[in-house]
């Protein structure tokens, strides 16, 4: 039985880097380019015309941008885009997380014409077909109202919660369509912020470099770099995010950036992260999982539940990949599994009434 290839449609504007994304994908057995773009607009059109299974996407483009052509595609006719786009300042950076924030799946750095062997060639093509296994078409799904765990799994022990101690320190762990996410969670806490906020984005480098500040711009809170050394308690009033290649992890009250083997193949880990602060904090943690492949940070959740702490995870219906909150759910992580609308609001109630009740 033949397999159906994949069908891949590529927007790029410079010809030669086009001819050699097309001569890339053209070479996989498994893939069939069905068109090509040299701008925006066409690429919406073809898209439209064509319906591929992945659309690999350049952000400068005539006619119209990357992110405009990421809106067009996302609200019309939603498809699988991965962003191939060069990483070299700042602007670009930009306009590479408002595409993501608009429903783009995933980031490449283009091909420089430097490299020495295949291994650009072989990310590439890994990309491509990670990104098609993305459902992004809109279709009908289960809405979990609240917490529910699997038929035959345990209650998770859970450690009482002292009045007036949750709500205390937050964080945050998100993956594939994480960018957009952060954004309506973040911009829903109250200002100035009670707390410490830490978070851990699972991105590509270099594309991570200014993240913290395309953040900021989007909500409002002050975004910084988590640095070795820092104090958590002094950490309050503003965001703070882990950098790529090292795990973040609080250690008697201050901050620690290890270069520990990776876990499910992620460093910075959310798991990480998350399961320091339930051994610190406890049950004055409030700890979120939100849209991402894989299964970092449920058993990080599960420990701040077990903790006593407050727990959300993301439900299906809104997340870009229902893959790390599915796991919190299935495990019994998840206190509570929230449209991602309402993430932000509950977390920023249980801050509002710590807040008023610490001394």
């Amino acid at each position: 039985m033949t397999t159906q290839r994949l069908r891949v449609l590529v927007v790029e504007d410079s010809l030669t880097i086009r001819k050699r994304l097309v001569e890339v994908l053209s070479a996989d057995p498994g893939i069939e380019v069905v068109g090509e773009a040299a701008d925006g607009l066409r690429g919406v059109e073809l898209c439209r015309a064509l319906r591929p299974d992945v659309v690999t996407l350049d952000m400068l483009l005539p006619h119209m941008t990357g992110v405009e052509a990421t809106e067009q595609i996302m609200a019309n006719f939603p498809t699988p885009i991965l962003i191939v786009s060069a990483s070299t300042n700042r602007g670009d950076l930009f306009k590479t997380y408002d595409a993501l924030a608009a429903g783009a799946v995933d980031v490449l750095d283009k091909p420089t014409g430097d490299e020495i062997d295949d291994d650009w060639e072989r990310r590439f093509v890994a990309a491509v077909k990670l990104v098609a296994r993305i459902k992004v078409i809109t279709h009908p799904r289960a809405r979990l109202p609240g917490y529910s765990r699997a038929p035959g799994l345990a209650e998770p022990e859970v450690a009482p919660r002292p009045a007036g101690s949750g709500g205390r320190v937050v964080a945050l762990g998100a993956s594939t369509g994480g960018p957009g996410a952060l954004v309506q969670v973040i911009g829903a806490l109250p200002r100035p912020l009670p707390c410490p906020v830490l978070f851990v984005l699972h991105i590509n480098e270099p594309f991570g470099a200014a993240f913290a500040e395309w953040l900021e711009r989007q909500t409002g809170h002050r975004v910084v770099q988590a640095r070795d050394g820092d104090r958590v308690a002094a950490l309050a009033g503003r965001v703070t995010m882990a950098p790529a290649g090292v795990h973040t992890v609080v250690r008697r009250g201050v901050l620690r950036l290890t270069a520990e083997a990776e876990r499910h193949s992620c460093r910075p880990s959310i798991d990480s992260l998350f399961e320091s602060l339930a051994a610190e904090h406890g049950a004055s943690v409030v700890a979120c999982l939100l849209t991402g492949m894989g299964r970092d940070g449920a058993a990080g959740l599960l420990e701040v539940r077990r903790a006593g702490g407050s727990t959300f995870a993301q439900d299906e219906a809104t997340s870009v990949v229902y893959g790390m909150p599915r796991e919190a759910a299935i495990l019994g992580a998840a206190g509570r599994v929230l449209p991602l609308g309402e993430i932000g609001p509950a977390v920023a109630g249980l801050l509002r009434a710590s807040h008023g009740r610490a001394p």
